[in-house]
């Protein structure tokens, strides 16, 4: 596991991939956290419409994930960053300081043009190790995310309580848009040859298949279930009147997960995706029956430690089954979908709750996570490859225009 790590951490090229994802996505962790004590304190209205800020965000944020990966596969990465960098700046200058409805539009603008980090920095990950370290390089991406995740929104709350939220906000906000001129400076390359990202890009048919949105599928649901838990957490603590270790839970479970994460980067050889989904729904589902901040703190690092490994498997597979040329579109479409899942599964565990109590909300986020487990393990097997490959080759092929 050692020997993996010292390898692909001896490319220099990575390690400046990774440094940037680590600047331009602590900014984003930190914003979400900062608009909503904005809303909630400066502009003195209710969780529920600081929530309708981040949902309006996230929102836009999916949309833009497919169309500006595929402009990153046909423009390149400055022809796509560098709008970003000019229209967020832009947003966020003045969002700060303007009323609700202005700040929701301006929000909402800025999410459409959002840097598109996650598919930027995956393809430049994927463009510069060699197949075989690939999910080792993926896996310290993800433990990359997960100390941003950590970072963020903790030196976010700090300096919000110690400064005006409006100035804090224009801060985290700038140092985004500084992170993203960074990036456009840098200009990694997106594909193995060197290339920044230029060039004809296949016909999505020839990769947008069953195979490939059983992976979408999968990643939502992963986030999903990771959402569903980090409110369920919430709820068993506050019902189990320890709602003052709710950070120490969290933190455990985040611990777990950058543990799980380095140990799957470390292995041999890769594990499906839709088994270490499996994997994530049964060890989510003994949650509902802690009895204890101890107990339960327990059981979500346990948890944990198949949340980052089933993110990164789900980024591996969708390496393998797409073109190098259309890999911008399909992070942009597994992003997407694992910010689907994350919008999604935090309101349905919340209605599961609030009628059956946080125990049912653990088990109904495990039980989608095994369906979608099951139902991926059959689209995507050997007899169901075999069976769309030979309905694609059945088909005539289209005379070009």
């Amino acid at each position: 596991m050692i020997d993996r790590y010292r390898r692909v951490l001896a490319v220099p090229a990575l390690r400046r991939v990774l440094l940037l994802g680590m600047l331009v996505r602590t900014p984003v962790f930190a914003g979400g956290i900062v608009v909503t004590l904005h809303v909630v304190s400066a502009l003195e209205r209710s969780y529920g419409a600081a929530g309708a800020v981040g949902a309006a965000t996230t929102l836009a944020i999916a949309v833009s994930g497919p169309w500006r990966g595929r402009l990153l596969d046909r423009r390149g990465l400055r022809r796509v960053v560098g709008p970003s960098v000019v229209v967020t700046g832009l947003c966020w200058a003045v969002a700060p300081f303007v009323p609700y409805w202005w700040l929701l539009g301006l929000a909402v603008l800025a999410g459409l043009f959002v840097v598109p980090t996650f598919s930027v920095i995956r393809q430049a990950i994927l463009a510069v190790v060699p197949e075989q370290d690939r999910r080792t390089a993926i896996s310290l991406d993800s433990v990359a995310v997960e100390i941003s995740f950590m970072l963020g929104p903790a030196l976010a709350v700090w300096a919000a309580t110690a400064w005006s939220t409006a100035l804090v906000l224009l801060v985290v906000q700038m140092l985004g848009v500084l992170a993203g001129a960074v990036l456009w400076l840098a200009d990694p390359p997106l594909r193995e040859d060197g290339d920044t990202g230029t060039g004809p890009v296949p016909p999505r048919r020839t990769w947008l298949r069953p195979g490939f949105l059983a992976v979408c599928l999968g990643a939502a649901a992963t986030t999903a279930v990771l959402s569903g838990t980090d409110l369920g957490v919430v709820a068993a603590l506050r019902d189990l009147g320890s709602p003052s270790r709710i950070g120490v839970v969290l933190a455990l479970w985040g611990l777990g997960s950058l543990l799980g994460g380095l140990v799957y980067g470390g292995l041999h050889r890769s594990v499906d995706a839709f088994r270490l989904l499996g994997g994530l729904a049964l060890v989510t589902a003994p949650l509902a029956l802690a009895g204890g901040w101890v107990t339960l703190g327990a059981l979500a690092f346990l948890a944990g430690l198949f949340c980052a490994p089933t993110i990164t498997a789900t980024v591996d597979q969708v390496s393998r089954v797409v073109p190098a040329a259309a890999r911008g579109e399909a992070m942009g479409w597994h992003g997407s979908s694992m910010t689907a899942g994350l919008a999604l599964g935090a309101p349905a565990t919340g209605f599961v709750i609030d009628h059956a109590g946080w125990g049912a909300g653990f088990l109904t986020v495990a039980a989608v996570g095994a369906l979608v487990a099951v139902l991926g393990a059959v689209l995507t097997s050997g007899p169901a490859r075999a069976r769309w490959a030979g309905r694609s080759a059945a088909r005539p092929a289209r005379t070009p225009v």
